[in-house]
């Protein structure tokens, strides 16, 4: 892990940096912070925003000033400063999701394409697929919307130059080294192997979203027809299933 650089965004939010690349032991890191700076209910932080190797803060000036700080930016790097040393010591345990998922040409669209440019059968995409544990290191996108990682380079493949115009609700897809889950029906760019009948997002529930940054994600093959006994109405391509 690189050395923590904190900068400025503007006149009212501030940034930490801890790196550049997708890797997990930094996210755990933003994710301490994160979960240290929310504890503390600062009444002065607006939002606190999470990334990949990042975490940003919006911050109320005036409220800092009111106190007798000369300067809000500094206060707030210093804050940030001891955040980053109370967050190293929160050791927390990951939850571990199964997640099924039916990865047929019928919910899973991009199998073929992916099948014939990494020269791997349909089993062998599913199986490299389903075999790892993937860690959720952001929600965003759209509501929900998970950035799952590493995905095995056999089958990493490029998001797709021009996108979908619909992609449905709960369609489990592949862009570079990630893998992520549709929340709701988009337009969308990722490869799509798969779908999953689990509602990933929900607004009539506390807790919207189904996971959680830091989550542990194990994808579990299913059946189409599994699937379908979950979501009997769910839209298929027929001309797809093999009778």
């Amino acid at each position: 892990m690189t050395q923590p650089r904190i900068f400025p965004l503007g006149d009212h939010a501030i940034s930490v940096s801890l790196g550049n690349e997708i890797d997990e032991e930094i996210n755990q890191a933003v994710f301490s912070v994160f979960r240290y700076l929310k504890k503390q209910n600062f009444d002065f932080v607006l939002d606190v925003i999470p990334a990949y190797a990042s975490l940003s803060v919006l911050y109320d000036v005036m409220r800092i000033r009111k106190t007798g700080v000369k300067s809000s930016y500094n206060y707030m790097h210093d804050l940030l400063q001891n955040a980053l040393q109370q967050a190293a010591q929160i050791v927390s345990e990951p939850r571990k999701i199964s997640v099924p998922v039916c990865y047929h040409a019928s919910v899973g669209p991009d199998l073929t394409t992916i099948s014939q440019q990494k020269k791997l059968t349909i089993d062998e995409i599913i199986g490299i697929h389903s075999s790892s544990l993937y860690h959720v290191y952001m929600l965003g996108f759209l509501p929900g919307f998970t950035y799952m990682g590493k995905v095995n380079d056999k089958i990493a493949i490029p998001r797709k130059s021009v996108p979908n115009k619909s992609v449905p609700a709960g369609s489990v897809g592949i862009a570079g080294a990630q893998t992520g889950i549709y929340p709701v029906d988009s337009p969308g760019g990722w490869n799509i192997i798969g779908r999953t009948p689990l509602k990933i997002f929900d607004a009539h529930k506390e807790h919207a979203c189904y996971f959680e940054p830091g989550d542990q994600v194990k994808f579990e093959p299913i059946t189409l027809d599994e699937f379908l006994q979950h979501q009997p109405n769910s839209p298929i391509n027929t001309n797809t299933i093999n009778k």
